[in-house]
C-alpha cells in the first residue's frame, strides 16, 4: 500500500501535537468522524494499527460504522524500521490511546503491514526494513503490545475497510483498489471475498516497478506537476485493466485527497470511484481483520459513494 506522503499535511489546524519522553507524537482527527473521548459501552470495537513506510498510526475502530472513536494517534516510522523499533512506536501509540481512557486491552486488534502477510509473516518488505522478513512479525507485535494481534498487508486492509464501509460497499463483481502513496498498494475483491497480496504496485511499467514512477513519492521525486504524473499514472491504469477488468476500480491513499488536480486527466476503462475513508481506511481495515478472524461480521452498510470517472 501506500498512505499519504506527508501525514502533517492531511488535516491542517486538527492537529494536537503531544510531547512524551522526547517523542512527538501527533493525534490526529479522522477523515471519516469525529473522535469521544469515551467509548460507547455495548458497541464492538477494535484496534487498528497501520504501519506505513513515513508513519505509524492507530486508533480504536467503531466496527459496526467503520468510524474512528479515538485519537488517531501517529508517530514518524523510527529509522531503521526494525521489528522491535516499529513494535516499540506501536505500543507507545497504544499507551497514548488508552491515556485518553479506551480501554484496548480485550478488544481485537489487526496491522497493517507493507507486504506480503501470510501466517504471521512478512513474506516481502516494501517500504521497510528488510529485517522484518527475519522474524515472525505477528510474534514481535505481541510480545510489544501484550495481546493477540493479526497482520495484514496494509493495502488489503484498506480495501476491506472500503468494501465494507466505503466506496466498494454493495458492488459485486471484481473491485479493485489502489492506494497511491509512498507506494502502490492493491486489494483485490471477487465478489466481494478479498484475493490477498496482490501487490500490483510492483507490475512491470516501462522496464520498472510501477510504483517506482508513478506513486505518489515517485511524482514528487520526479518533480512532476499532475497533468504529466496522470498521464503515465493512466498509462499503469490502462495496464490494470487490461490485466483484471474490473468492474470497480478505487483510488485511495494520499494522492486520493488531490484528485481534483488530476482526475479530468485519467481515462479508466470503467468505473472509476474515489475512497471514502482517505487515510483512516488501513486503521480500520485492520481492525475489521481481526475481528472478522474472530467470528465478527459487521452490518450491511449503504454508504457507497459515487462514480467519479467511467470509461
Amino acid at each position: 500500500m501506500e498512505e499519504d506522503i506527508d501525514d502533517a499535511r492531511e488535516r491542517p489546524g486538527m492537529d494536537e501535537t503531544v510531547q512524551s519522553a522526547g517523542d512527538t507524537y501527533r493525534a490526529e482527527s479522522p477523515g471519516v468522524a469525529g473522535t469521544s473521548d469515551e467509548p460507547h459501552p455495548g458497541r464492538p470495537f477494535g484496534v487498528g494499527i497501520d504501519v506505513g513506510g513515513t508513519g505509524v498510526k492507530a486508533a480504536v475502530v467503531d466496527l459496526e460504522t467503520g468510524t474512528l472513536v479515538s485519537a488517531r494517534v501517529r508517530e514518524k516510522t523510527p529509522s531503521p524500521s526494525t521489528p522491535d523499533a516499529v513494535a516499540q512506536a506501536v505500543a507507545r501509540i497504544i499507551g497514548r490511546i488508552e491515556e485518553s481512557g479506551h480501554r484496548t486491552a480485550q478488544m481485537p486488534t489487526g496491522a497493517g503491514l507493507p507486504g506480503v502477510a501470510k501466517d504471521g509473516w512478512l513474506k516481502t518488505a516494501a517500504n521497510i526494513d528488510r529485517s522484518w522478513l527475519d522474524v515472525r512479525a505477528q510474534d514481535v507485535l505481541e510480545r510489544h503490545l501484550q495481546r493477540p494481534v493479526l497482520i495484514i498487508n496494509d493495502a488489503d486492509a484498506a480495501g476491506l475497510a472500503e468494501m465494507r464501509y466505503g466506496a466498494g460497499t454493495g458492488q459485486h463483481g471484481v473491485v479493485l483498489m489502489l492506494t497511491i502513496g509512498t507506494g502502490i498498494g492493491s486489494a483485490l475483491f471477487v465478489d466481494d471475498r478479498l484475493v490477498p497480496n496482490t501487490e500490483l504496485g510492483h507490475l512491470e511499467y516501462h522496464r520498472r516497478d510501477a510504483e517506482t514512477l508513478v506513486s505518489g513519492a515517485a511524482r514528487e521525486r520526479r518533480k512532476l506537476g499532475w497533468k504529466v504524473w496522470a498521464k503515465e499514472f493512466d498509462g499503469y491504469l490502462d495496464h490494470v485493466y487490461r490485466y483484471f477488468s474490473p468492474d470497480l476500480v478505487i483510488l485511495g491513499g494520499g494522492v486520493s485527497k488531490e484528485t481534483g488536480r488530476y482526475l479530468q486527466y485519467l481515462t479508466p476503462r470503467g468505473p472509476l470511484k474515489v475512497a471514502r475513508l482517505l487515510n483512516s481506511a488501513g486503521i480500520v481495515g485492520a481492525a475489521l481483520a481481526a475481528a472478522e478472524a474472530g467470528g465478527y461480521r459487521p452490518p450491511v452498510s449503504a454508504g457507497a459513494s459515487e462514480i467519479v470517472a467511467e470509461g
